[in-house]
């Protein structure tokens, strides 16, 4: 499996920590050297390891954030 590069560009938020200390955060990240992209995912202290998470381009997290605000 080929090495994944990541970049966190902008920590945009943190939305829950588990007990362990991993936490789930919102951040603007370039995955591969891309445009950066709005990502969702849980992440182990120091952002050593991380989890399975959603990837959102700047459309689709407007288009998220729209639907969230007519819902909430």
């Amino acid at each position: 499996m080929a090495d994944i590069k990541y970049e966190i560009v902008e920590t945009i938020g943190t939305l829950s920590e588990s007990a362990k200390g991993w936490t789930k955060e919102i951040n603007l990240i370039s995955w591969n050297g891309s445009v950066p992209k709005y990502d969702i995912r849980d992440w182990a202290p120091n952002h050593e390891k991380m989890g399975k998470g959603i990837t959102l381009s700047e459309k689709e997290i407007r288009i998220l954030q729209d639907l969230l605000n007519t819902k909430l």
